[in-house]
């Protein structure tokens, strides 16, 4: 496999979370659950169909709207989808069942995620070339910490950066910035791989770093608008073939 070779070698590389070091497969099966249990507390005659029609409807407004500011808690997203969700079916939601849907969709997430099948050996091996590793990711704090201690990331990496932390959100240029100052390395020391290409590959070639896509079979990254985006440097369907791709 060809290798992605700089002016310099790479001093580290950056990933994604969510669909890049863990798997999408589960989450949409477990928030269904979240939603279906959320009509019930608001007493909704409609079917499931209507109930998940009505819901991604909802989502998808909320998604436009958060996701303009340069900075968001995936909490607020949550809460402003889910009003927006009761708006569109004729529902007040009082602050006991907002903090119960805010709780519900976190447990969920962090139940349904799983790092992928080769996510640790990929990390051990790149971590054994000498390589600094890091997770650099739209999520809150709350989030990502106890998704990285139960996997067992924490013992492969070397920092993490949540878009709490930077107080941005990809694609903006401050949450690399924020994540390149903890490493000190420069933007073409880092290789990034994500598996959004609005907010990773865009992102990440803004700032000056090569990236890297990994695709997952029939899944699409959430908050994508369809907007044209740069070109990844390469495009993967493993995290094993960084071993081939990437020159320390």
């Amino acid at each position: 496999m060809e290798e992605l070779i700089l002016a310099k070698p790479y001093r580290g590389v950056f990933f994604d979370l969510g669909g890049t070091l863990f798997g999408y497969e589960g989450i949409g099966r477990s928030s269904m659950a979240v939603i279906t249990e959320a009509a019930q507390r608001l007493n909704l005659d409609l079917s499931p169909r209507e109930v998940g029609l009505a819901y991604r409807d909802a989502s998808r407004a909320a998604n436009a709207r958060i996701t303009q500011r340069d900075y968001y808690l995936h909490s607020e997203l949550f809460e402003d989808t889910f009003a927006e969700f009761a708006h569109r079916v004729e529902r007040e939601v009082d602050d006991e069942l907002m903090q119960w849907f805010k709780d519900a969709q976190r447990n969920a997430l962090l139940d349904s995620m799983e790092l992928r099948s080769d996510c640790l050996d990929t990390l051990e091996e790149l971590k054994s070339r000498g390589l600094y590793l890091s997770i650099v990711s739209n999520i809150d704090d709350d989030y990502l910490v106890p998704l990285v201690e139960r996997s067992g990331l924490d013992s492969v990496l070397d920092h993490w950066t949540s878009s709490e932390e930077a107080q941005s959100c990809k694609p903006h240029a401050r949450f690399f910035e924020v994540a390149l100052e903890k490493a000190g390395f420069s933007a073409d020391e880092v290789l990034f791989v994500g598996d959004s290409p609005e907010h990773d590959i865009d992102g990440a070639k803004a700032v000056g770093m090569r990236a890297v896509l990994i695709r997952e079979a029939d899944v699409t990254p959430p908050l994508q608008t369809g907007r044209k985006t740069l070109p990844p440097d390469h495009e993967i369907e493993r995290l094993s073939e960084l071993k081939d791709l990437v020159a320390s």
